[in-house]
């Protein structure tokens, strides 16, 4: 048995923040029930290119909601907030997750509050923009711009720009997932259920240790640079005859290795024996670089570079990390046995025993209400009642 093969998790989710997180806990094996509005659902499922012939399965939305069921219940009606308390109490689900409004939770009978009356031992878990205490919305973008990552990111004396990723978005979902585990740890030990209160704006701001230490403390300004290091050189993206690498020179004794390779021989100077030195010189050093990487390839200046130890990487695209021996045997797939359609997705931080059990497959992502008649069936609900209640707008 995995440790989380018997954890239940009900998550009212939608977008990237929550739906993230419970893509993490499938991996480990929880069984993970996510709920949509009967008639909005996730927005998510009409982002990108649709499947052929299948509603509210488009693309983007495929990419983080493989292993999970979906049910549709409208929590604005009494019952079904109703049907929400049966769903907790009599499928003995663990955790209750939401990424809704702080302001919209007691009109959905979502509160911590409210459902631990129904579940005492519940571990209930908001993710917000800011948390409870700040109802404004907040898309991952704007916690990038508020939260100094965008000041950090693009080129130096250029315009701010966005992570290649949603860092706000799939960082909080770390967070929260760490903050899930010691709940279900404490929970384990006293019997007591938790409430978790996620900011992504604090979340981001976590990320910030060298920025803030270094402007609060000592009022040094740390911005963009490109692809240069603040604080070590050489570091930054090198042109070569057919491409580019990445070198990182980390310390002194990396350089002299470098500098002890005939190509660069001519920067072994007494100026550069230490980082601080070549700090201070460090648009020249890289221009004298770059004079030299643009006379070899990019696979004989990583054979020469990797041949002393030195961490270096061609700048791969997608497809090629796709093929890089490293990633190929972790990745996921699923396939939808619907429509024949194979999804390729991407591995997980760690191995899960879960995962190799299942030769690194989950099952295809769901789709809209598509396991209404199996989860609400097993509160004893037969088709006749779920004809009604979908006639009443409730699922």
């Amino acid at each position: 048995m995995q440790p989380l093969s018997e954890l239940t998790v009900l998550s009212l989710e939608q977008a990237t923040v929550l739906p993230y997180l419970t893509y993490r806990l499938a991996q480990d094996g929880a069984q993970v029930i996510r709920l949509e509005h009967p008639v909005y659902g996730d927005p998510n499922r009409l982002v990108g290119e649709p499947l052929p012939g299948q509603e509210r399965m488009n693309r983007y939305f495929l990419c983080i909601n493989a292993g999970k069921k979906a049910i549709t219940l409208n929590l604005a009606e009494a019952q079904g907030q109703e049907l929400l308390a049966r769903l907790l109490v009599e499928l003995k689900v663990d955790v209750f997750a939401t990424n809704q409004l702080p302001s919209s939770y007691r009109k959905l009978g979502i509160s911590y509050e409210q459902l631990k009356q129904v579940k005492p031992d519940l571990i209930w878990l908001g993710v917000s923009g800011f948390g409870p205490d700040h109802p404004e919305p907040a898309y991952d973008p704007i916690l990038q711009a508020r939260g100094g990552l965008m000041e950090l990111t693009g080129p130096a004396g250029g315009e701010p720009q966005v992570l290649g990723i949603p860092l706000p978005d799939m960082g909080a979902s770390e967070h929260a997932y760490g903050l899930l585990m010691k709940a279900l740890y404490q929970r384990q030990r006293s019997g007591q259920g938790a409430a978790l209160n996620v900011s992504m704006f604090a979340s981001t701001l976590s990320w910030l240790t060298v920025p803030i230490t270094l402007t609060g403390s000592f009022g040094e300004t740390i911005t963009r640079r490109g692809n240069t290091h603040q604080f070590f050189a050489p570091v930054s993206v090198y042109p070569t005859r057919d491409g580019f690498v990445y070198l990182a020179v980390g310390n002194d004794r990396q350089f002299q290795a470098l500098v002890g390779l005939p190509e660069f021989s001519s920067l072994d100077r007494p100026e550069y024996a230490k980082n601080l030195g070549r700090i201070h010189d460090v648009d020249n050093l890289n221009r004298q670089i770059a004079a030299i990487t643009r006379g070899v390839t990019s696979d004989e200046l990583l054979g020469k570079l990797l041949a002393i130890r030195l961490p270096a990487s061609k700048i791969q695209t997608i497809a090629e990390v796709l093929e890089d021996p490293l990633v190929r045997p972790s990745l996921l797939k699923s396939r939808d046995p619907v429509t024949g359609t194979d999804l390729v997705l991407a591995p997980p931080p760690h191995p899960t025993a879960y995962l190799e059990e299942r030769g690194q497959t989950l099952d295809f992502p769901p789709r809209f209400g598509q396991h209404n008649a199996e989860v609400l069936g097993r509160l004893g609900l037969g088709p006749d009642e779920l004809s009604s209640l979908a006639q009443a707008g409730v699922i």
